[in-house]
């Protein structure tokens, strides 16, 4: 029973009685947080039954993470901890992800709504993730939770309820307080602000199954090595495997942009940079007519936003900036060795 004492009826259940949630996400982005609060409003708030966990490997930023909602009417147990496969919300908190991730494995034209956190139109969304049909949201989470002081985890949680049709405001926010009332009670505010806009703001559109492209069912990920075919501890199998490395989804939404008016070749920022992102090549410096070792730019491609060199650059040659608002592809200088 809610507070208003009546059941709350799911609009609608998979085979076994669930309405279910899987958020595809990074360490770093709050699905984790997100998941416990829609299922504690779901249960506590709503007087529903169900079940909230993750799953992840190294718990840092940046490192894939899933999030599980499992929700069922009062009068119903849970008597399964299975991850969702076939979720009737799928929330992708960073778009970077479907790079490397099957985050679209599982999602089903007519049950499935997909919700990307993106700049994106519905269409350019649909195109992006290559879904086969069916109803698909965009919300630029990323924005809302600068512009609001909050965090991307806040938008997403509004879009989902919004997608899921049977969430009771007063019942998350609620739980929102109790999770963060306490040791946050300065950000509640920015919070709420944040959830709202992520509910007023997504926006839908329907496609049908058209044929443009294949149904992705979800397969169950197993590791290519085990106990009996793992190498030798220490031992590098992949010859030169930096060259496939993609950090791009540790970003949480900003770059450091590289200014090359201002830039004077010092290498301080090549030096602070943990992961070789600057890209230079031998020739003659433009302002000086001097010989040496020119700096052309940022390979984004190892690039995980930690900003570092735009702490240590004197010169203003790079700036914070959204990731959202720079077209990548152009600013983007690819290592000689990648060509």
């Amino acid at each position: 029973m809610t507070q208003s004492g009546k059941a709350v009826k799911l609009p609608v259940k998979n085979a076994r009685g669930f309405f279910e949630i899987r958020m595809e996400s990074i360490g770093g982005l709050g699905a984790n947080v997100a998941g416990k609060i829609l299922t504690e409003a779901a249960i506590i708030g709503m007087g529903m039954n169900g079940a909230g966990f993750a799953s992840y490997g190294s718990e840092k930023k940046g490192t894939p993470v899933k999030s599980f909602v499992r929700i069922c009417e009062g009068d119903q147990k849970v008597r399964i901890n299975s991850p969702v496969e076939e979720p009737h919300v799928l929330a992708i908190f960073h778009e970077a992800l479907a790079k490397s991730v099957p985050v679209t494995a599982g999602a089903v034209p007519g049950k499935t709504v997909v919700i990307l956190n993106t700049r994106k139109t519905p269409s350019e969304a649909r195109d992006f993730l290559k879904l086969e049909g069916g109803k698909v949201g965009g919300i630029d989470a990323m924005e809302v939770a600068v512009a609001t002081g909050s965090r991307v985890n806040m938008v997403m949680m509004g879009a989902i309820m919004k997608a899921a049709g049977f969430y009771e405001w007063k019942a998350v926010e609620e739980a929102v307080l109790a999770q963060f009332g306490r040791k946050y009670a300065s950000l509640m505010k920015a919070n709420m602000g944040a959830l709202q806009r992520g509910f007023d703001e997504v926006t839908f559109g329907e496609f049908p199954v058209d044929g443009k492209y294949p149904a992705k069912p979800f397969t169950r990920e197993e590791p290519n090595l085990g106990y009996e075919t793992a190498p030798i501890g220490g031992t590098i199998y992949s010859v030169g495997n930096m060259r496939f490395k993609d950090l791009s989804t540790s970003r949480t939404g900003t770059i450091p942009l590289f200014l090359l008016d201002n830039c004077t070749r010092c290498g301080e920022c090549d030096i602070t940079c943990p992961d070789y992102c600057f890209v230079w090549e031998k020739g003659k410096d433009p302002k000086t007519g001097k010989e040496g070792m020119i700096l052309l730019g940022i390979d984004y491609q190892y690039c995980k936003g930690c900003l570092r060199c735009t702490y240590i650059c004197k010169f203003d040659a790079l700036d914070p900036a959204k990731e959202a608002e720079q077209d990548m592809d152009k600013i983007t200088v690819k290592h000689k060795f990648l060509k």
